[in-house]
């Protein structure tokens, strides 16, 4: 018949209804957090059913700054998941059995809808864990929140918080995937029916969701906010800033390009994470250009906050005349960072 499904896409729903059976005993989310007072480093994962990891621990610390403590017992989640898990595995199996066009559409678009509501509600748990905090506790940092990132990275105080799908979320994404293709491979199969020329633009969705990827963009420096990751100081003369933006998307902020090669020599980070250094230009509104795009002057009359006393220019006409007002000379990034 014309509405049944191809043994392709009934293979897809076959290992999409086994992978989501596997997600009830596999972590599906995992928060890590690294300070220099944890250089091993803290964790949290998600199950289905629960948390898992260094939770006491990260109850304990969380106490002090005001934010609550995590319990499984607070959380309808961790009961309501496990079910809607199991519901979705036997919808896919039921699917390959019925083989009925209309029920994988179905399928997907209820998957796609369930996947943005649980990020949405992660997100929401997120915001109210790092924002409602205890008036009385004993740290309390003036406007300060505590909101771990919904993926990728952020740093919290002196803490680094990295959060990425683990093995059962990777899953989730590889299900979502299969069924993307199986409604597409369906849709271009009967293309002509017209009452299902809605499934692209769902598919589309589904396609932004799992191919979005965290951010290896810089980040701007805010001048009398913004610490510098080495010194501890706060920057508050972004002309002399700089910037290591890692390929997992950390981002170090320095306030001179001093303290950025006194970190670089410490190997908190390896030379293969670190995706590119950015150096403030000196000129103009002072956005963050790449170093080893940038003209450098050293020396001569620059006084840097911590005496790094390099200054970086997009512009090569504009290096001459600070070459000029500072008796500076001219050098390289390769040559500063040796």
């Amino acid at each position: 018949m014309k509405n049944k499904l191809s043994i392709v896409t009934k293979l897809f729903l076959l290992v999409a209804a086994a992978g989501l059976v596997a997600v009830l005993f596999t972590p599906i989310w995992r928060i890590d957090l690294i300070a220099p007072q944890y250089p091993e480093g803290l964790y949290l994962t998600i199950h289905a059913n629960g948390l898992e990891g260094n939770v006491d621990i990260i109850n304990g610390l969380n106490h002090y700054i005001g934010m609550k403590t995590l319990h499984n017992e607070d959380f309808i989640e961790f009961t309501l998941l496990p079910y809607v898990i199991i519901f979705f595995a036997v919808l896919f199996a039921v699917t390959m059995l019925v083989s009925r066009r209309w029920l994988l559409n179905t399928a997907f678009i209820l998957f796609v809808l369930f996947g943005i509501l649980a990020m949405y509600d992660f997100w929401k748990w997120e915001y109210d864990y790092g924002h409602d905090l205890d008036p009385a506790a004993a740290i309390i940092v003036p406007g300060m929140a505590y909101q771990p990132p919904l993926i990728g990275f952020k740093q919290l105080l002196n803490f680094g918080a990295y959060s990425f799908p683990d093995i059962g979320g990777w899953i989730f994404i590889i299900a979502g995937v299969l069924l993307l293709i199986a409604v597409i491979l369906e849709w271009r199969k009967n293309r002509s029916a017209k009452r299902y020329m809605v499934v692209p633009p769902a598919a589309v969705l589904l396609m932004t969701i799992v191919f979005s990827s965290c951010n290896t963009k810089p980040e701007i420096i805010r001048e009398g906010k913004d610490q510098c990751y080495f010194c501890k100081m706060t920057i508050t003369d972004i002309r002399y800033a700089a910037e290591i933006v890692t390929t997992k998307g950390k981002v170090y902020k320095f306030d001179d390009v001093h303290c950025l090669l006194a970190f670089n020599k410490e190997k908190v980070i390896t030379d293969e994470q670190v995706k590119d250094i950015y150096l403030s230009d000196f000129t103009g509104e002072h956005t963050l250009i790449k170093a080893g795009e940038s003209f450098l002057l050293q020396g001569g009359q620059i006084r840097g906050p911590m005496s790094g006393n390099i200054i970086a220019s997009g512009n090569k006409d504009s290096l001459v005349k600070l070459a000029t007002r500072f008796n500076a000379e001219e050098t390289t990034w390769q040559r500063v960072a040796k």
